[in-house]
């Protein structure tokens, strides 16, 4: 694991990951995690919900993502086009959502199983929902 620097648009945060891809993946992860719920939509074909988090992405992130282990604002940064990013994330959640269902989890919702960075639940879930933590 090594430490990436990672910038798309306006939000820079910093991500241990394998390579600099992983360390992209993440970025586009945070940044899509609240259209998890058009993946628990059965009415939605596949191209249906690709349509609607790349229009999602292009509206609200910018057109890439940079990436170094230098630092931010670096000219040598690894660049990655948020449209693929997004294109491969949207794979992954497909792939997914069919795992969960051939597994018999389908009746679980794919945003219950995202967390923020933060371990708090994405979505709408209620306080009784989050894991119940003992106090530090």
């Amino acid at each position: 694991m090594a430490k990436f620097y990672v910038q798309c648009g306006a939000r820079s945060l910093v991500v241990d990951a394998m390579d600099a891809d992983a360390a992209a993946m993440h970025s586009v992860d945070l940044a899509m995690q609240p259209h998890l719920w058009i993946y628990d939509d059965e009415g939605l074909t596949d191209s249906d919900r690709h349509s609607h988090v790349m229009l999602e992405a292009l509206m609200h992130m910018a057109t890439e993502v940079r990436v170094s282990e230098q630092g931010f604002h670096r000219e040598d940064a690894t660049r990655f086009g948020t449209p693929d990013m997004v294109h491969q994330w949207h794979q992954t959640m497909v792939g997914l959502a069919r795992l969960m269902m051939a597994a018999g989890l389908a009746s679980r919702p794919m945003r219950q199983l995202a967390t923020a960075a933060v371990g708090k639940s994405v979505g709408n879930a209620s306080p009784e929902t989050e894991s119940k933590r003992l106090p530090r």
